[in-house]
This record gives structure tokens, C-alpha cells and sequence, in this order.
């Protein structure tokens, strides 16, 4: 059996006259950490944009464990087993940091009028089961996070935000998460305190793949087993870290030619 998870097959995103993605081929394979490299208007948010069902691709195709999500809503691809984080926080800052975990797990919850209504005690036990699950991935994160689960996530550290936004992410127990700029905002420390929190989740939990879109390339050398860079939506290379870095390509793209 193949363990290709995802894959992009010409997938071609054009806005007017503007090619963002071209003619695109990518595979993610299972259980990896893949790092999405490229300048910046490369294509790589609007990958994640495509293939998350945020925006319906101009041509090609792409599958998730064999099965065609091309054209699917963002709602039908999440249901499929795909979350994702955003570079610009979408936490609800007013709401508890509960609650913001909770609405990447709407999948689960029973949300029929009936059942909400009259069985109540079906609400209650669905509700501690959230709690409960909720505590211990945060507390997975950390300790101390976990005990400001009822606090306002308006008043978190933007390293504990990111960490309730890729919580959220997780809660729905995906078998692939993007990663967008989850360093965005963040200290050099605090981003690799952020990813090792990460990977020491990821071995917690059942294996599922990452791509993650990050310009720190220090994250990218530890956490990655495989990078493909784009530019200009086209892929330009693709293989371990020290290959990558070392393709002329990829430096004329990312430095300029001289």
C-alpha cells in the first residue's frame, strides 16, 4: 500500500491574470513532517488555501489517502481528517480558551435540537467528555495552560495562543495538519519552545503528518524530514534540508542573482 497521504496533481490556481499556483505536483506522505518553503508569493498559503477547500482550484487535483477532495468545501475536507492553523491568530480573544478549542471539534459534538434539548443528560456527559479531553491536550502543551482553561484567551501570552490554536487543530485527532507561520509573533526562544512542544504532542498522539510553511530555518532543519520549495507556484526543489539549501535554484530564489 502507498503511503502517500496527500497529493497535488497539476493543481493550478490563477486570480485574473496572476498564476499563483502552476501546474503544482506535491505529495505528503504519512507519519512526515514536511516543510513548505519558498519567498514570499510563492504559493505557499494559497496551497494550504486550495487544498483546505478555502479556494476552489482553477485545474488539477488533489486526493487525501486515495480519494479525490478536489472542489470540496473547507467543511467537507476537515471532516475528512485535514486541520489547519492560520499565520494571523483566529482565536475568539473574548471566549475562554475552552471554547476556542472546542469549535475545532464541532464535527463531534451532537448539535441536533432534540438531543440538545431533552437529553440532558447526554449534553452533560458530552460536555465532560470535552473537558476532559480538552485538559489533557492542553496539558500535553503545558501544565500551566491547562489550568487557564476557563480564562479568557485574550489574556494569554502569544506563545499559549499559538499553542490553543494548534490545540484546536488537534482536537478533532486530524491525520494531517498545516502549519501556517506558527512562529509568526514570536520570539526566537519562544518559537523553538513552540516546536518542541509540537513534536513532543505529535509522539504522544496518534502519528499524523505535518506540513509546516516557516521561514525560521533553524525550525526547518530540526523538525523536517523532507522540504519542497516553491517559487512563483512552481516547485523548484524538493529532498532533505541540507539538499535544499544547498540547490542554486533555491538560493537565486530566496537571495536574488547577482
Amino acid at each position: 500500500m502507498s503511503d502517500i497521504l496527500l497529493r497535488a496533481e497539476g493543481l493550478t490556481m490563477r486570480f485574473g491574470g496572476l498564476v499563483a499556483l502552476d501546474a503544482l505536483n506535491l505529495e505528503v506522505h504519512a507519519k512526515e513532517v514536511l516543510g513548505l518553503l519558498g519567498p514570499n508569493g510563492s504559493g505557499k498559503t494559497t496551497f494550504f488555501n486550495v487544498v483546505t477547500g478555502l479556494y476552489a482550484a482553477s485545474a488539477g487535483k488533489v486526493s487525501f489517502e486515495g480519494r479525490d477532495i478536489s472542489g470540496q468545501s473547507a467543511q467537507a475536507v476537515y471532516r475528512s481528517g485535514i486541520t489547519r492553523t492560520f499565520q494571523r491568530s483566529r482565536l475568539s480573544l473574548p471566549l475562554s480558551v475552552f471554547d476556542n478549542v472546542v469549535i475545532g471539534n464541532y464535527r463531534k459534538l451532537n448539535q441536533g435540537v432534540w438531543f440538545n434539548l431533552f437529553r440532558r443528560a447526554g449534553v452533560r456527559a458530552e460536555y465532560d467528555a470535552m473537558v476532559t479531553q480538552t485538559r489533557a491536550l492542553l496539558h500535553t502543551f503545558s501544565p500551566a495552560l491547562a489550568d487557564k482553561m476557563f480564562d479568557a484567551a485574550g489574556s494569554l501570552s502569544m506563545i499559549d495562543r499559538r499553542r490553543v490554536e494548534i490545540c484546536r487543530a488537534l482536537i478533532s485527532e486530524p491525520r494531517l495538519l498545516l502549519l501556517d507561520e506558527p512562529s509568526a509573533g514570536m520570539t526566537h526562544d519562544e518559537t523553538a519552545e513552540l516546536m518542541d512542544d509540537i513534536m513532543q504532542v505529535r509522539d504522544k498522539l496518534a502519528p499524523f503528518s505535518i506540513v509546516i510553511i516557516e521561514h525560521e530555518m533553524n525550525v526547518i532543519q530540526r523538525i523536517t524530514q523532507r522540504c519542497v520549495v516553491l517559487n512563483y507556484g512552481k516547485k523548484i526543489a524538493d529532498g532533505d534540508y541540507a539538499h535544499i539549501v544547498a540547490d542554486p535554484e533555491v538560493q537565486v530564489a530566496y537571495l536574488g542573482q547577482e
